[in-house]
Formats: structure tokens, sequence, C-alpha cells
């Protein structure tokens, strides 16, 4: 019998420790992950500049409420803001309290009640960002959600331009759709999302909780596409593992969060800040980052002669978020790489998705890939039979 809720599809396996690429499950089997917590460990597991410096903030201050100063949360605002071309930082516990955030501030400063978002999209799972998601079968049976939600084509420039509306605050949009399928948005229809907010006087909110903090060879993957966001998101990869979430706002916002408009008891956790800070101080040097892109080319190349197997559809990504998509169902060959020691994700019912850590080595690269062509093969030849 479990004392939990149901409501994770658990895999049959309990990771008791890891180090960098590497995890350990509670029977000694060794599995290269390449779903870093889904694209929480940016670093690996355990890296050691973050646990030095939780380490060290242990010894100091654990909690202090919000309504203290504090001088750790400036240094990651800074970080954050100087890195994405933002000025102002909200921070919470994750990237569904992030994106609250994002549309509560849109709807208070534009007061006006509709929103748009895309099929396919992911936003959360708390009512308001859920109403956000494009997807109903993470809706369906929490109705009636939140009101004034609407869902366009992704990357569909024809169907974004005849948007009309001037009670349209806000355009929320992943630039890759992670839990969608890993797909990644076309440079002219992102361009046209931006002209269309400002045609509507609505706000752009890019959506960075899974793109962002590196994970595509940038620092936001929004910088991939020459557009200007109102509002950025991010978590996950932002503490390596520690609970933070943060909303990013350009200036003219800043006035619209005043004293007691929104707030979160843990968010800006010391303890996580110092955990962020040592993050996006590896993360943020251009010299990682060249090395992040020059990893997603060698993944790339390699991955290449996958699409000479007819079971796979499609390679597609940016950086280290990259997407397989077959003609069968993923979790068909998902349970067959767990077996060969390899731990990889699904996105949606066709996709393999590898999110492995940015600090990925080569040799672990080579023995990844090898298992996951060698899994295909091996399913090919079984169907041709």
């Amino acid at each position: 019998m479990s004392y939990l809720f149901p409501n994770y599809g658990r895999i049959p396996l309990e990771i008791v420790s890891g180090e960098g690429t590497n995890v350990f499950d509670d029977r000694g089997n060794r599995y290269l992950d390449f779903t870093s917590g889904i694209g929480v460990c940016n670093l690996g597991h355990r890296p050691v500049q973050v646990k030095s410096a939780v380490d060290h903030q242990l010894e100091k201050v654990w909690h202090t409420s919000n309504l203290f100063e504090s001088s750790i949360q400036e240094d990651v605002a800074q970080l954050l803001c100087q890195n994405s071309g933002g000025d102002a930082v909200f921070f919470c516990n994750s990237g569904a309290e992030a994106n609250e955030a994002a549309i509560k501030l849109a709807r208070k400063f534009k007061k006006k009640h509709r929103m748009i978002s895309f099929q396919q999209s992911f936003h959360g799972r708390t009512m308001a960002t859920l109403s956000a998601t494009g997807q109903k079968k993470v809706r369906d049976g929490f109705e009636p959600l939140v009101e004034n939600f609407e869902y366009f084509p992704f990357n569909d420039i024809d169907a974004i331009t005849q948007l009309t509306g001037d009670d349209i605050g806000a355009i929320i949009i992943e630039v890759i759709q992670g839990e969608g399928g890993v797909i990644p948005a076309n440079q002219a229809f992102l361009k046209a999302v931006e002209k269309k907010c400002k045609e509507l006087d609505a706000l752009l909110i890019v959506d960075e909780v899974q793109t962002g903090i590196g994970r595509t060879g940038v620092p936001f993957a929004f910088m991939h596409y020459d557009i200007k966001p109102d509002i950025i998101t991010v978590a996950k990869g932002l503490g390596s593992g520690f609970p933070v979430g943060a909303m990013i706002g350009s200036e003219k916002l800043i006035g619209c969060f005043s004293a007691g408009t929104h707030g979160s008891t843990f968010g800006g956790n010391p303890v996580c800040m110092s955990a962020a800070r040592a993050t996006l101080n590896v993360v943020f040097t251009p010299s990682f980052l060249i090395e992040v892109n020059r990893k997603s080319e060698l993944i790339m190349n390699k991955l290449d002669q996958l699409n000479k197997l007819s079971l796979v559809k499609s390679v597609r990504g940016k950086g280290l978020m990259i997407g397989i998509e077959l003609k069968l169902e993923a979790k068909e060959v998902l349970a067959d790489l767990r077996k060969k020691g390899l731990l990889v994700l699904p996105a949606g019912p066709k996709v393999i998705r590898l999110l492995p850590p940015l600090t990925i080595k080569e040799s672990e690269i080579e023995e990844g890939l090898s298992l996951i062509t060698k899994t295909l093969e091996e399913k090919e030849t079984i169907q041709s039979v």
C-alpha cells in the first residue's frame, strides 16, 4: 500500500544517488541520465560549485521573510536581468508559479481579460496556468477553467495574423514546445507573434521554464529568434535541483507589482538563491555556452543517421533539448533503454525527449547515443520480420 496519491505514472525504480550524468538506483544499478530531472539538473547531479554554495548558506540562515531586504536575491536578479534584457525579477518556487505571476501581472498592467496561448503548449498545473495550457488531456476534469484563454495553432502565421480584439492583454508562448513534442517555433512565426502583440497593445510572455538557463546554447531560447519579450518565466534549470522559479519583467511593469499585490512565502529562499547564484555563475559564462553548442552539434550530427531508419519520423531541437519523433509509441523504446542503462523522457506519445546535463562528457554522449541507435535498430528489425 502507498500513502501517496497515484497522480504520477512512476517508473519502477528508485534513484538514490547521482553524480554528473550518472545516477544509481536502490539496487546499485548505474544509469546514464538523459533527463536531468526533466531539464532541472543542467550542471549534472550534485555539481560541486552549487554544493559548496549551499553548504556555505546552510551555516548562515535557511529562511527569512520577504519583508526583509535580501542581497542574495538582488545578486540573482541582477544576473537574470543582465543576461535576458529584463529589468526586474519576482522569485517563486516553480515554473507554474512563475507563469501564474506573469498572467496576474499582465492582467493587472493591461486591464484586459483575454489571453492567447497555443495548441499543444504546457504552462503549468495551477488553475490559471492549466487554463493557459493548450492540451485538452491536461485540462480534462478540472473545468470550469479560468475564462478567456484561447488556443491558436502553433507555427501558423496566417492564424496569428488574423487575430483581432482590443481586449487582449497578452500572448504567452514557448519558443520550443517541450511537453508538446519538442517543437521549435519558426523564426517568421515568432516575429509575427511579436508584431501582433505590438498591434494589439498586448504583452509578449515567453515561457522559458524548460528552455531557459543555457539549455539551448544561449542564456534564454528566445535569443535565437531576435524577439524581445515583455515577460520571461524561468524555473527548472535555475536552481540545479533546488525549488526556485522566477518571472523577469521589463521596466514598464515594475510599478504594477507594488507592495502587497503578489507574494510567495518561500520564493527567494536564501538556500535556493545560493544554488541559483552558483548555477548562473557557471551557465552564463560564454565559454560554457560555447561548449553546450559544440556538444549539441556533435549530438545532432550523430543522430542524423537515425533518419535512415524507417520508424524514425524526424529529429529536431536546439542545444541540448532534442526530440526524436517515432512512428511507434515512445514508451516501447523508453523501457528498453532503461534496461540498457539509459534514462530518457517522452514528450507526447511518439517523441523521445533528450535533456542531458549541459556538462555531459563526450564519452557519455557516445555511450548514450549508441544505446539509442542500437535500441531503435532492434525495434526496426523486429517490425520488419
